[in-house]
């Protein structure tokens, strides 16, 4: 379906997830959670050469655009990937590229 300015829905999402995945370190952190089940902010910031408010903003971005989700266990924070959002944004891909 297409909206007022003829852009598709589709295209909004694909758009969306890209530009959230547009930055190394968000492709890392999508990558490596990808590969477990959930991650801590903390145990993120001992294996990334950034400052913790940093990495901070990189998971917002993440956690806006659906791709991730955080849950607080205070004091810490634990982020999953929303596997939902994170297989749409694939086969979103996956169709631009083979087009």
């Amino acid at each position: 379906m297409f909206g007022d300015k003829g852009i598709s829905v589709e295209q909004e999402k694909m758009a969306r997830y890209a530009k959230a995945l547009s930055h190394p370190i968000r492709v890392y952190v999508m990558q490596l959670l990808s590969k477990q089940s959930c991650c801590y902010s903390g145990d993120l910031s001992e294996v990334l050469p950034i400052a913790k408010s940093t990495l901070s903003q990189h998971l917002k971005e993440l956690k806006n655009a659906g791709l991730i989700q955080g849950e607080i266990e205070a004091p810490r924070i634990k982020y999953c990937i929303n596997n939902e959002n994170w297989e749409e944004a694939k086969g979103l891909m996956k169709a631009l590229l083979l087009d």
